[in-house]
């Protein structure tokens, strides 16, 4: 990055260029169709997609901010700074459902972290054709990582010492993909010079634009209107854009004087050697020139034909086309599909579209066009109108798209269109349109229990389908139990709790098939189950089966007021949603259980009671965190040391089993070592090797005080943990500032450093986890700063009764934890105070 201020300005048009080379390197690389870059963004914790290469960015918006604590690919190779390589869809279903539910298609991807020095700055990735396994891709990896550690070295001399300049805001450039052939057509290159308003073209230009050679325009008003009368401003904005410093959205599509269509692109600023400090816009022009003898043959077929970039814009459409989609065909070249025909921008239409541009197969679908005599909407389409069959073929630089009348019909329960039936009733939408798995896949990262995920399903999947009864049952010992209803007529459910696998009903039969069952109507359901009890509605019902990897976890009943038909297309979002509901109710129950497990072992690790002393009182409060597991490694302890007292507490990372059994194993050792009076040093030492023997993979932080009561003379070593407080007898309450070694379990040569601190009788020693000081969005030496004032007030001496019992000022210090419903973290808090010696008696 340059010292001077027009330096600083063009670094963002510097840094877009860096994306797009090294994304476009990728892509080739990497044998892939689509690619693009993430970076960090100045917000905490998000990352941004700066640029996409391939792929039309309004189609793939609720990709472009990223959290990096999401179960994602790219979130995990951002934070882990690891490769992440998914050879298939079956791979990534495995490992990131969330994502793969997001974009159901069958293509692989890479991911690689962008390192200068010690800062992470972003993550390249590259979608690419599914492959058997991973061995396939170690020559692409090999190549990625080169890639990605030569833009790391580029992002770090932009950065200059200053990584925030290397971050990204707002939405992504779109850019189009490295061509799979040379292009057709004349190719024509000019420059622009901003400070002077000199535009120069190469030969080839001229002869496009049909001028002489060397011939120039006054202005580069002039040479735009020359190079696209009719489409003059946009290419303007375009070029000023660049010359400030931003990238312009690429490609350009532009009407020659002729009617043809032309791209341009363009880029910048460049710094000229030739003119010291002065910088350049440069661009390209591709001009097709006459009509080819394929475009000529597709001009009179009798289907529609028009062809899409991989940007989603417009570049061929037969007449035919121009008629179906009742559009002008100069409304629809070189603009974007969703704008030349806006009823088209629909999410079932994106769906379509994201699976032709992501997946070698073709696509084939129905979309229903309005009536001529309706108002277009804006972003969905009415219900009256006709049917167009659509089909999509994929290609390495175009799609390519079929048109012809058709009429949608209600699917057979074999799920082949019948050609007998009724279309569905005018008013009656179709419901897959409404709906992305996306959607629900993200909520349901959040939900940790089965009364959560049935809670997600609710809030999300029943309004999204229009259904207004809901039941999951859950397999327990080849019976079925009800885990959650809602909306069923009260009592209906309970003649079928507990039901065995051998009874014939819908919602056993589709557990035991793995089959989902759909009904039209009540009758259609009563018909084939003769004899079962029914609702008073005459709604539609859907029984779908859970099952997690092959395992049976329960079944899902979804209930409508009205009958109504499911096409081909619901019925299969709604089969892929009871998959991922039954992938979370399968974590729920591991969730569950393990949480039971690791209460009781925690419950049996704790003290139940403290060690005591004349001289010395302590209270003790545990609080476990109520998201997630609830249980984590928090722990405390007094123990006898000698002829003193010693004080513990500690703070195991992680949550779950393994973090409470780790906590007890160290809780363990550190009374193992104080019973035989080590110095507070060499109980650091010994619980950190331990530890790394151990193996465990977790670290843990540590303060360890031996407090001698008769003197008040105490010793402190600490591993990486939070500064005590301590409250004296006049009320001053301070922030004990130890020295302290780094964590347990990381360095097996550690050293932690002894403290020496002194209590008077009367003073309160203060030790906690973070859970009690921590809160999001703040900085913890605020919290340890409100818990001091805190200790201070309730420590104070008070007419009232309990103010001087230290069982009372720990559970005023905890008060409001305990009622917070949403705890993140474990809090433990540990409290010591020392009594004055009786006088002494001759």
């Amino acid at each position: 990055m340059t010292g001077s201020a027009e330096g600083a300005e063009r670094t963002p048009g510097r840094l877009a260029a860096l994306l797009i080379d090294a994304s476009a390197e990728a892509i080739s690389a990497a044998g892939g169709h689509a690619g693009g870059v993430y970076l960090r963004s100045r917000t905490p914790g998000l990352l941004r997609l700066a640029v996409l290469e391939g792929l039309p960015g309004p189609l793939f918006t609720p990709w472009w901010r990223l959290h990096v604590d999401r179960p994602f690919p790219v979130a995990d190779a951002y934070r882990l700074g690891v490769e992440v390589v998914l050879p298939n869809a079956t791979e990534t279903m495995r490992r990131y459902p969330q994502f793969a539910a997001g974009l159901p298609f069958q293509f692989g991807s890479l991911h690689v972290p962008v390192a200068g020095g010690s800062t992470v700055f972003g993550v390249l990735s590259v979608l690419r054709p599914s492959a058997s396994d991973s061995t396939e891709l170690l020559s692409a990896r090999e190549r990625m990582a080169r890639l990605a550690e030569e833009l790391g070295a580029e992002l770090e001399k932009l950065a200059d010492g200053d990584a925030s300049v290397v971050s990204w805001e707002g939405g992504p450039v779109c850019v189009r993909p490295p061509a799979g052939r040379p292009p057709s057509g004349r190719l024509g290159r000019f420059s622009w010079d901003p400070a002077t308003g000199a535009v120069t073209a190469d030969e080839r230009l001229n002869l496009v634009l049909g001028r002489a050679a060397g011939e120039a325009d006054g202005t580069v008003e002039g040479f735009a209107q020359a190079l696209a009368p009719g489409d003059a401003e946009p290419i303007l904005a375009a070029l000023r854009e660049a010359a400030g410093g931003r990238s312009p959205a690429l490609p350009l599509y532009a009407h020659g004087a002729d009617g043809a269509l032309r791209l341009v692109e363009v880029w910048g600023p460049y710094d000229d050697p030739a003119r010291s400090g002065a910088a350049t816009v440069r661009g390209v022009v591709l001009d097709p020139g006459p009509s080819t003898v394929a475009d000529a043959a597709a001009d009179l077929l009798p289907d529609g034909v028009f062809c899409l970039d991989r940007l989603g814009a417009v570049v061929y459409a037969n007449p035919r086309a121009a008629a179906l989609l009742r559009r002008p065909r100069t409304e629809l070249l070189g603009r974007p599909l969703w704008e030349g025909v806006p009823w088209l921008n629909q999410p079932a239409v994106e769906d379509h579209l994201r699976g032709a541009l992501l997946s070698p197969e073709p696509v084939h679908f129905h979309v229903r066009r309005p009536s001529t005599h309706e108002p277009e909407p804006a972003a969905a389409p009415p219900f009256g109108g006709d049917w167009l069959a659509l089909s999509v073929y994929p290609g390495p630089d175009f799609l390519t798209c079929t048109l012809r009348p058709g009429h949608r019909m209600a699917d057979s329960p074999s799920g082949l269109p019948d050609a007998h039936a009724s279309p569905e009733p005018v008013g009656a939408p179709s419901l897959s349109p409404l709906y992305r798995p996306i959607v629900l896949a993200i909520a349901l990262t959040e939900a940790v229990t089965a009364r959560q995920v049935s809670a997600v399903v609710m809030r999300e999947l029943l309004p999204a389908f229009g259904g207004r009864r809901l039941a999951i049952y859950l397999l327990q010992e080849r019976h079925l139990y009800l885990a959650w209803e809602t909306g069923f007529p009260k009592g209906f459910l309970a003649p079928f709790e507990g039901v065995g696998l051998d009874a014939r009903l819908p919602g056993v039969e589709t557990l035991t098939s793995g089959r989902p069952l759909f009904f039209d109507s009540m009758q259609q359901l009563a018909d084939a189950y003769p004899g079962i009890a029914l609702d008073a509605t005459e709604g539609a019902r859907a029984f779908l089966p859970l099952i997690a990897s092959g395992r049976s976890v329960g079944s899902c009943i979804l209930g409508f007021d009205r009958p109504r038909s499911f096409s081909t297309e619901e019925r299969t979002v709604l089969t892929a949603m009871a998959g991922l509901i039954a992938h979370a109710m399968e974590k729920a129950r591991r969730y569950e259980s393990e949480a039971a497990l690791a209460r009781g072992l925690q419950q049996a690790l704790l003290p139940r009671r403290l060690s005591q002393h004349p001289l010395m009182e302590t209270a003790g409060r545990y609080l476990p965190g109520t998201q997630g597991m609830e249980v984590g490694g928090d722990w405390y302890d007094v123990a006898a040391a000698g002829d003193g007292m010693a004080l513990v507490i500690g703070d195991v990372q992680g949550h779950g089993v393994q973090a409470a059994a780790t906590m007890g194993q160290l809780r363990t050792a550190v009374r193992a070592f104080a019973v035989g009076d080590r110095p507070p040093d060499e109980v650091m030492s010994g619980t950190n090797r331990l530890l790394i023997d151990l193996d465990s993979g977790l670290f843990a932080s540590c303060c360890y005080i031996r407090l001698d009561p008769a003197t008040g003379l105490a010793q402190a070593a600490v591993a990486g943990h939070l500064p005590p407080l301590l409250r004296r007898p006049d009320g001053r309450t301070q922030v004990v500032d130890l020295p302290g070694g780094v964590v347990l379990g990381v360095d097996p040569q550690a050293r932690y450093p002894v403290a020496e601190l002194r209590m008077e009788p009367g003073s309160v020693l203060a030790l906690y986890t973070d859970g009690l000081v921590e809160r999001p969005g703040t900085d913890i030496d605020d919290g340890i700063s409100a818990l001091r004032v805190a200790l201070a007030r309730a420590g104070a001496p008070a007419a009232r009764a309990g103010a001087r019992s230290l069982a009372g000022v720990a559970d005023r210090l905890t008060a409001r934890a305990r009622h917070t419903p949403d705890r993140p973290d474990d809090i433990a808090l540990l409290l010591a105070t020392r009594r004055a010696a009786p006088p002494h008696r001759k």
